[in-house]
């Protein structure tokens, strides 16, 4: 099992190309199942779950290459030929329950295994099955799996009033919405870039889509879609995590592609620190102003508000300013694993419940620790960055789920950091 050595202590500077969202992608690709003609993904990023989703897709008979060295994706579904998502795919990902809706929109039955992911909580599929439910299918939850079908006529058009948002399920519901008869319409949708992405893609499609963006998304569903190109929109989790490169260690860093509307909230985070955000013709760039981080307070929300997916990296960040900052869980239980580890380093950390107190030191000193999901990974490997000594994280599995070329573009900025083979 592989794991990243790290020599902290060194200010960065340089230029990181932001790849393809991993989260896009992992929505669009499914798309495919709702056509019978081509659809090719550009900007796609290389990462481990793209290839799991590629394999899911493979074994229900769609046809998927990856060229360009792996940033295009040329996908086929015109020869479907098998229903059933299996576990030993399906349990890897938790994005694998995104082939149900379009398999039960163009093919009227589906069966699909519970799926699995990260362990940062239960994080059921209630809410993806009964948006089905509402228009018209029948499930049935036995062995693991979830037995799908459509009505006769196939799914029909119907208003989903979501009691909380869900980007999954939101997601869910409108790749199926998409082939349904009649009008589709959903109340406290996610606002997600991600979803936005997904929208513009299946009206490339074809599709009748309105208000993504909004709380509010209407659907009128189509006989058929076509096929399209469509570029993936950049990683806003991983233009995050690098705009805090330069915040942790110091220096100046350029994210090549980011946009401020993708990351809106967390600058402001960034800003009430002390680290200055500045557009540039090619994305973001990205310095300390002076002096240690000012301590903050984090409030996970939906989107617009601050990500879930950087909290963890926020956190590393927030242990090393001066002062006291209180970091607040509202979309997942289970989140803040990371802190142990981070302890280990030196960090003063103390977590009741949803909520992690952080009280800042003016230095972490480098240890061996444990990456416990993918979002942690990477906040190890920043807390590493500006650790003095060496840090050795392992399980970086997680990492290769979410984060390509991590070891390059950091030493391109004159980190010192390699991948030890395990």
């Amino acid at each position: 099992m592989d794991s990243i050595r790290v020599l902290g202590g060194r200010e960065l500077n340089g230029r990181i190309p932001i790849a393809g969202a991993k989260n896009a992608c992992l929505t669009l690709m499914p798309a495919t199942i709702l056509t019978d003609e081509p659809l090719t993904l550009t900007n796609a990023p290389r990462l481990s779950d793209i290839r799991t989703m590629t394999k899911l897709l493979q074994s229900l008979g769609a046809e998927a290459a990856s060229l360009q060295g792996g940033q295009v994706l040329a996908l086929s579904s015109h020869d479907l030929n098998n229903l059933h998502a299996d576990y030993e795919i399906v349990r890897k990902m938790r994005a694998s329950i995104l082939v149900l809706g379009p398999m039960l929109a163009r093919h009227g039955r589906a069966e699909v295994s519970l799926p699995g992911g990260c362990a940062i909580g239960a994080r059921p599929v209630d809410l993806h099955l009964k948006a089905l439910e509402a228009m018209g299918a029948t499930l049935d939850l036995r062995d693991g799996y979830v037995h799908a079908k459509a009505p006769s006529g196939g799914l029909k058009g119907a208003v989903i009033d979501f009691p909380f948002v869900s980007v999954g399920a939101t997601e869910n519901a409108l790749l199926a919405a998409t082939l349904a008869k009649g009008t589709t319409v959903l109340n406290n949708a996610a606002r997600e870039p991600e979803i936005v992405d997904l929208a513009q893609c299946l009206r490339r499609m074809g599709a009748h889509i309105e208000g993504e963006g909004t709380s509010t998304l209407t659907i009128e569903g189509v006989d058929r879609l076509g096929g399209a190109t469509h570029p993936v929109v950049v990683d806003r989790i991983e233009l995050g995590t690098y705009m805090l490169a330069p915040a942790i260690t110091g220096g100046t860093v350029e994210c090549l592609g980011g946009r401020l509307d993708l990351v809106g909230a967390f600058a402001e985070r960034l800003d009430a620190a002390g680290i200055a955000v500045e557009t540039t013709d090619e994305g973001l760039k990205v310095s300390r102003r002076n002096g240690r981080v000012n301590a903050v307070n984090v409030t996970t929300q939906p989107f617009p508000g601050f990500p879930t997916d950087l909290q963890a990296q926020i956190m590393a960040l927030l242990c090393t300013a001066d002062g006291i900052s209180v970091l607040e869980e509202k979309i997942f239980e289970n989140r803040f694993m990371h802190a142990p580890e981070l302890m280990r380093m030196g960090a003063r950390i103390e977590v009741h419940g949803g909520t992690a107190t952080v009280t800042g030191v003016p230095r972490l000193r480098g240890a061996p620790v444990m990456a416990t999901d993918l979002r942690a990974s990477v906040s190890l490997i920043l807390a590493a960055l500006a650790a003095e000594g060496e840090t050795v994280v392992s399980r970086v599995y997680h990492l290769d789920r979410g984060y390509e070329r991590v070891e390059e573009k950091l030493s391109g900025c004159g980190a010192v950091i390699e991948r030890i083979a395990g």
